[in-house]
């Protein structure tokens, strides 16, 4: 882990409240898809917790550049993330959890829900770019339509690639198409759309009540509890 300063090239939106951010490191940076890393805006006060806060990895370490992704807020940081123009340098600190992808998994799974699609993407993204044949079902709850961050990302590769599949589940409006299922992702979502659950490395990225609501659900379907891998996203 060290600390880096990196260069604001890019900023994407993703749904109308979540957007991208893309920053090109001064040097090189290694870090494992699932990982994250902490943006120090206030660098006098490294315990400013309003300033400094932990977003994962969106990008695959195979990128040039390094990705950020954040439903933006009121806070005060999502503020000055938001202000960020081109060619800003930021300070961060990174790589961080151990709630990676490991090659060797020949069969995962997500439980995500909202903006812990983040490290997700990471995954995905460096399964795409190292060509694996790692068998992917990634089941992705959102409230709405248009909250379906990197929607076109998944779509495009559930298409291309036979081995990865995407169930997108929607809790608070009818899916438009037959394309989303509707409903909170519970045992008999999963035990009618991801019926070899327990046969995959689960993972879990998310708030800490959604995340332990997973995993418990995991554990119920019969997942082997050194199968299911957590990260709690905290005051993100």
């Amino acid at each position: 882990m060290k600390e880096i300063r990196v260069k604001f090239i890019e900023r994407i939106r993703r749904t109308p409240t979540v957007e991208s951010f893309r920053f090109q490191p001064q040097e090189p940076l290694d870090f494992l898809p699932g990982q994250f890393l902490q943006i120090i805006f206030d660098e006098t006060n490294r315990g400013n917790k309003e300033l400094n806060k932990y977003l994962s990895f969106s990008s695959s370490p195979t990128k040039p550049y390094i990705e950020v992704t954040k439903r933006l807020s009121q806070s005060v940081f999502s503020a000055r993330l938001n202000s960020l123009k081109i060619g800003d340098e930021v300070l961060i600190k990174a790589a961080m959890g151990t709630c990676v992808f490991d090659p060797a998994d020949q069969k995962i799974g997500f439980l995500i829900g909202g903006i812990g699609i983040t490290p997700v993407m990471s995954i995905l993204e460096y399964i795409v770019a190292k060509n694996l044949s790692t068998q992917v079902h990634l089941v992705y709850s959102n409230r709405t339509d248009d909250e379906i961050a990197f929607r076109r990302e998944l779509d495009a590769w559930k298409r291309e690639y036979a081995n990865i599949k995407v169930s997108y589940t929607l809790t608070e409006c009818q899916p438009k198409d037959n394309t989303c299922l509707f409903g909170a992702i519970d045992q008999k979502l999963l035990y009618t759309h991801v019926c070899d659950l327990a046969e995959r490395v689960i993972f879990i990225f998310g708030p800490p009540r959604m995340v332990e609501a997973m995993r418990q659900l995991s554990l119920d379907l019969g997942c082997a509890t050194n199968r299911v891998k957590v990260e709690n996203f905290v005051g993100y």
